[in-house]
């Protein structure tokens, strides 16, 4: 309000200096005293047609940037993005420039969806204090396994009112992920996952991390012998690593990509079989190992394990 009201008082000088200049007829004397330039004098009036507000600043903002975006790339971006709902803003990104020849950077892309509307603004973070973390420098070295139910609202066709669950194991070090669609929960699954995981890995596993969940340990229910799983991967002498009780952020990046499966695969899929599920799911895997990651300086977990497979 109070730059509102500074900028009235600037436009009722600027009228007393036109009014002055055209009663006495000379704009040189009139712009003199009031000391201001003659340039200044003409240009205001020019612009008077008897209002005050006439003679207010106008924004000296651009009108047009020589590198905006045209009209053309405007309903690219819109449509793609349209098309496109489950990728972030880096994927989207880099799906454009892939498939699209799109040449604008990627602060360029965040401005023109803001100002189109198609996402809103950052949300304030809550402010945490960093822990010191333990540094994972070698594939294998750990990884984090958890089980995520697959939504029923997916699932239609003859796995309509049926349990699927989705184990998922990723590796620490480079965030190479493997998952797989198993029909029942158990600690037989669990260690038939981890099977299959050994088998899609190249390097070895050390150390597999988990919560306390029945389908991996027997701990908390007062068993004195190991479970099928704990047994299995003391068979193939790989550390099992328990996290605190009721704390999942332990589990942070497994728990993430969750999140990310059911923001990206689940929410708009719907799935009528096992087996095409299944190989929708797979295509989905492939994929997600190719998208770059922030945590990677933007390069994709399979960039980065074959980095390591090459050095090593």
């Amino acid at each position: 309000m109070s730059h509102h009201n500074s900028l009235l008082r600037e436009a009722a000088f600027r009228r007393r200096v036109v009014l002055e200049a055209k009663r006495r007829g000379n704009i040189s004397e009139a712009a003199r005293e009031h000391r201001v330039s003659r340039q200044s004098v003409h240009r205001w009036i020019a612009r008077y047609d008897g209002r005050v507000e006439s003679l207010i600043e106008r924004s000296k903002r651009p009108r047009h940037h020589p590198r905006q975006h045209t009209p053309e790339e405007v309903r690219l971006v819109l449509r793609v993005a349209r098309h496109n709902k489950q990728l972030g803003l880096v994927c989207l990104w880099v799906r454009l420039i892939q498939r699209h020849c799109y040449r604008r950077s990627q602060s360029a892309l965040y401005r023109v969806l803001r100002r189109e509307g198609v996402i809103g603004p950052p949300k304030k973070k809550p402010r945490r204090k960093p822990k010191p973390y333990e540094a994972i420098l070698q594939p294998g070295e750990r990884f984090q396994v958890d089980v995520k139910y697959v939504p029923a609202a997916s699932l239609t066709g003859q796995l309509a009112g049926k349990k699927l669950y989705q184990y998922t194991a990723i590796d620490e070090c480079t965030r190479w992920r493997y998952a797989a669609i198993f029909t029942e929960l158990s600690t037989y699954n669990s260690a038939i996952f981890v099977q299959k995981l050994q088998k899609a890995f190249p390097f070895e596993i050390q150390c597999i991390q988990t919560d306390n969940g029945a389908e991996f340990t027997s701990c908390l229910q007062g068993a004195k012998n190991p479970s099928l799983f704990e047994a299995y991967l003391a068979s193939q002498d790989i550390r099992h690593k328990r996290i605190a009780v009721a704390t999942p952020r332990h589990n942070g990046k497994v728990e993430r990509s969750h999140r990310t499966d059911g923001e990206r695969f689940y929410r708009s899929g719907r799935f009528f079989a096992l087996r095409y599920l299944k190989e929708q799911f797979g295509l989905y895997l492939r994929e997600s190992n190719r998208q770059p990651l922030q945590a990677h300086n933007w390069r994709s977990a399979k960039q980065i394990l074959d980095n390591y497979r090459h050095v090593l």
